[in-house]
C-alpha cells in the first residue's frame, strides 16, 4: 500500500510552488511599535491585531480577508468533502455523560448523534425513562449557545445551570424547577471558568464566585481580577446577594466554593500566582461565622476530595511529588494534615469519597488504575476496568452505594459504567456504538529518548494493516501539570481510516509523572518541552513509523504554543503544522483575560530572566526568514476570551510577511466560537474536515471514500 510513498512525496514537492502561487495573502499593515526591556529592543509591528475583532472594524476586515484566502485554498483540497461526509457518519452515534444522582434522581446529558449541543435529561430511578429537562439546541440559530455546567440541589428539586454563548468563558447562571420545568427568575451574571457554585444543603440558595462587571467593550479582553464569593438566596435579585469572602489585598486570587455533603461546612478554595493555594472554611451552623484559613502554601498542589463529618480529605503534593491523600480535622484548634494514603510509585490523579470508601485514580505510564481504600487509608482492592484506557474518576456521594465513571481509549467510544460499592460489580450504564470497527486498530506505547537522555512515553495508534512509513499526526500538550491520556475522538478515527497514524507524546510539562515531570517542563525548563516533542518526531521517522515529508503536528492552547515554537526551531522536521488557539506572543500573554494565571508555567515577562527565556522561544518573535517552513494552518475563534485571538492573528501576519518558502501559511478563524468548549457539532465536523484535508495534502495521504 505504501511502496509508492516516495513517488507521491516527490510529486507533492514538485507542485508546491504552483499551489502556493494561487494564494493571495491579504496585505497586513504594520505599525512602528518597538518596546525596550532590559536593554533589548523588540519590534511588535502587528500590535493593532490585538484589538477585539468585535469592536475594531480594521481587525474585522483583516479577519474577513484572511478567511476568504483560507476558504479559497481549502476548497481546492480533494479530501475535504470526503472527510466531511465520513466525519458526519462517525459523529452520528448516541453518547452520554456521567450521571449525577441527587434526591433519588439521576441527571445526565445525552446527544442523539448530530445534535449541535447535548441535551440534559433526568430519570426518577436508575432504569426509568429519561425526561428532557433542558434542550439548548433551540437557544440560537447557529447552535453556538450551549448548556455548559449544571448542578442539582441536594433534594433533586432544583437545578442550577450555566449558559455559554458563542464559546466564551463567561457564563450566565439560571435555576430550573425540576418537577415543573419552569425557569425561575433568578439570574447571575459575570461568572467565569465553569460552574464555580455550590448549593446550600436546604436548597434555599447557592454560593458562587464572580468577577466585577467589566468595562463596556472590554468584556473579552480585560484581565480577570478581584474574584469575590457570594451567597444567592432564591427569589432575590443578584444585587441583593450577600458577600461571603473577598481578598482585596490580593486582586489576582480566585475564589471557589464547595459545600460539604452534610451541609455544615463551606470550603473556600483560593488560588493565586506562584502556585499559591489556600483553603478556608466557614461553619454554616454558626450565624455570621467568618472564614478560617486551614491551608496556606506556595508551590504545593491541593485538591479537595470530599468530607465525612468534620474531616476534609485532600490530595496534595506537600511532601509527596506524586501526590498523597491527607485528612484535616476541622474541630482541632490547629488543623493539621494527617496522612491517609501515602505517596506511591504511580502518580495519584485524583480521589473521591463514595459509599464510605475512598477511590483513588492513579496514572501508570499515562494509563489509569482505580484503587479503593477504607476512609482510614487501608487498601481495599481495585476496580476491574474493561481494558487499557482512561477513567475520569468515580462520581457519587459518601452515603451512596453506587458510583459512576466514564471509560474510554483511543479506539473505544466513551462508555459509562455503574459501580456497586458493596458487591464491586461493574456494569455498563450507557454503551455507545460508533460507525467503525475498533478491532481494526492497534494501540501501543513506546518510550523514546529526548535530547537530554530523558525517557518519554508515546502512544502509537494505527490500523493493524498499516506497517510501513505512513502519514502521521503527532499530538502533545506539555504544560500546566495536565496529563494527555488515551481518549476517544471520532475525528481521529477519520484520520486513521485513511491509513494515517496517530502519535500522542506524553512530554514534560504535563502531569503524567507528577510534580517533577511538570517542573521539568516549565519556566526556565520550558525548552525541555520542545526538545521532547522534536525528539518524538525524530523517533517516529527513525522507527519507520512515518517518513520524511509525512509528519504533521498538532496542539491546542499551550499545545498551540508548542507547535509554533518547534516549527521555528526545526522547520525541516515537519511537513505540516496545526497550531490551535495558541499562546504565540510570550511577552504580552499576561496582559489579557486569563493570561495572568499562566505565569506559574511560563514566567513573568517583566522579570529579566523570564523575559530572556520567553523571547528565546516565543513563536511570534522567532519566525526565521530564508528558511523553508512546513505548511501551516493555524486556527482560532473570534470569541476566544481565554487565549485571545490576537495571539494567532499576530503570528499569522508574521508568517505571511516572511520569506519562509512556498507552502501555504494560513489561518482559519471561526465565528461565534471560543477556546473550544460549547462548539456546535456541525462546526466541529467542518473544522476537522478542513484540518485533515490540509495535512493529508501535505503528508502525501491519498484520501479515499470510506463505507460508500
Amino acid at each position: 500500500m505504501y511502496r509508492h510513498a516516495l513517488v507521491a512525496i516527490a510529486c507533492l514537492m514538485s507542485t508546491t510552488a504552483a499551489v502556493a502561487q494561487t494564494i493571495a495573502y491579504p496585505e497586513t499593515r504594520t505599525v512602528p511599535q518597538v518596546d525596550e526591556q532590559f536593554g533589548v529592543k523588540v519590534a511588535d509591528p502587528y500590535r493593532w491585531l490585538e484589538n477585539d475583532v468585535r469592536n475594531d472594524p480594521q481587525v474585522a476586515a483583516w479577519v474577513a480577508a484572511e478567511n476568504k484566502a483560507t476558504d479559497a485554498y481549502l476548497s481546492t483540497l480533494p479530501g475535504r468533502d470526503i472527510f466531511k461526509r465520513r466525519l458526519t457518519a462517525l459523529f452520528d452515534y448516541e453518547r452520554f455523560g456521567v450521571p449525577h444522582r441527587e434526591g433519588g434522581r439521576y441527571f445526565y446529558s445525552r446527544n442523539s448523534g448530530l445534535q449541535n449541543q447535548s441535551v440534559l435529561y433526568v430519570r426518577d430511578s436508575l432504569t426509568g425513562p429519561g425526561r428532557v429537562l433542558i434542550d439548548p439546541n433551540g437557544w440560537s440559530k447557529d447552535g453556538a449557545t450551549a448548556l455548559a455546567e449544571w448542578s442539582p440541589s441536594k433534594d433533586g428539586k432544583k437545578l442550577l445551570y450555566s449558559i455559554q454563548d458563542g464559546g466564551s468563558d463567561w457564563r450566565k447562571l439560571r435555576v430550573l424547577d425540576v418537577d415543573t420545568g419552569r425557569i425561575l427568575d433568578d439570574q447571575i451574571d459575570w461568572v467565569k471558568y465553569g460552574l464555580t457554585a455550590s448549593w446550600a444543603k436546604d436548597g434555599s440558595g447557592f454560593y458562587y464566585s464572580r468577577f466585577p462587571t467589566p468595562e463596556k467593550g472590554q468584556e473579552f479582553q480585560s484581565q480577570n481580577l478581584n474574584s469575590r464569593l457570594y451567597f444567592h438566596k432564591l427569589g432575590t435579585p443578584q444585587s441583593a446577594d450577600r458577600l461571603v469572602h473577598e481578598r482585596p489585598d490580593q486582586p489576582k486570587y480566585t475564589l471557589s466554593p464547595s459545600v460539604t455533603d452534610d451541609g455544615r461546612w463551606l470550603v473556600i478554595g483560593i488560588d493565586g500566582p506562584g502556585n499559591h493555594a489556600e483553603y478556608a472554611v466557614v461553619d454554616l451552623t454558626k450565624p455570621n461565622d467568618r472564614p478560617r484559613t486551614i491551608i496556606n502554601t506556595d508551590d504545593v498542589d491541593w485538591g479537595l476530595s470530599g468530607a465525612k463529618g468534620n474531616t476534609l480529605y485532600f490530595t496534595t503534593t506537600q511532601g509527596a511529588p506524586r501526590l498523597r491523600v491527607v485528612a484535616i480535622d476541622l474541630t482541632s484548634p490547629t488543623p493539621t494534615p494527617r496522612e491517609v494514603v501515602a505517596e506511591d510509585k504511580a502518580v495519584l490523579g485524583g480521589a473521591n469519597l463514595v459509599g464510605q470508601r475512598l477511590f483513588a485514580t492513579y496514572l501508570v505510564d499515562a494509563k489509569t488504575e482505580v484503587r479503593r481504600f477504607t476512609l482510614d487509608g487501608k487498601p481495599d482492592g481495585t476496580i476491574a476496568l474493561p481494558g487499557i484506557g482512561t477513567v475520569g474518576g468515580v462520581g457519587g456521594d459518601l452515603d451512596d452505594n453506587e458510583g459512576f465513571f466514564a471509560f474510554s481509549s483511543f479506539a473505544t467510544p466513551t462508555t459509562i459504567y455503574r459501580y456497586d460499592v458493596a458487591t464491586r460489580a461493574v456494569t455498563p450504564w450507557a454503551q455507545p456504538k460508533a460507525a467503525f470497527d475498533p478491532a481494526r486498530y492497534d494501540v501501543r506505547q513506546r518510550f523514546y529518548t529526548s535530547k537530554d537522555g530523558t525517557k518519554v512515553p508515546m502512544f502509537i495508534v494505527r490500523a493493524k494493516d498499516v506497517t510501513g512509513p505512513a502519514p502521521t499526526l503527532l499530538y502533545a500538550y506539555g504544560g500546566f501539570n495536565i496529563p494527555v491520556l488515551p481518549g476517544f475522538s471520532p475525528g481521529r478515527i477519520a484520520w486513521l481510516e485513511q491509513g494515517g497514524v496517530l502519535a500522542v507524546a506524553n512530554i514534560r510539562g504535563g502531569g503524567e509523572y507528577g510534580k517533577a515531570w511538570h517542573d521539568g517542563g516549565k519556566l526556565l525548563n520550558k525548552q525541555n518541552v520542545f526538545d521532547d516533542f522534536i525528539g518524538a518526531g525524530e523517533d517516529l521517522i527513525a522507527q519507520g513509523i512515518t517518513g520524511k515529508g509525512q509528519l504533521a503536528i498538532q496542539g491546542g492552547s499551550n499545545g498551540g504554543l508548542l507547535v509554533g515554537a518547534v516549527v521555528n526551531q526545526r522547520p525541516d522536521l515537519f511537513a505540516a503544522a496545526l497550531p490551535a488557539v495558541g499562546v504565540m506572543d510570550m511577552l504580552r500573554f499576561d496582559r489579557f483575560t486569563a493570561g495572568r494565571y499562566w505565569v506559574d508555567d511560563y514566567g513573568v515577562p517583566a522579570k529579566e530572566a523570564d523575559f530572556r527565556n520567553l523571547l528565546a522561544y516565543s513563536p511570534y518573535h522567532n519566525v526565521k526568514a530564508g528558511v523553508t517552513y512546513p505548511a501551516i494552518l493555524a486556527t482560532t475563534a473570534d470569541t476566544d476570551d481565554r487565549v485571545v485571538p490576537g495571539h494567532t492573528f499576530k503570528y499569522t501576519a508574521m508568517l505571511q510577511s516572511k520569506d519562509i518558502g512556498p507552502k501555504p501559511h494560513l489561518v482559519r478563524i471561526e465565528t461565534r466560537a471560543g477556546h473550544g468548549s460549547g462548539k456546535p457539532t456541525d462546526k466541529v465536523i467542518e473544522e476537522t474536515a478542513d484540518l485533515w484535508a490540509f495535512i493529508a495534502k501535505w503528508t502525501g495521504m491519498q484520501v479515499k471514500p470510506i463505507g460508500q
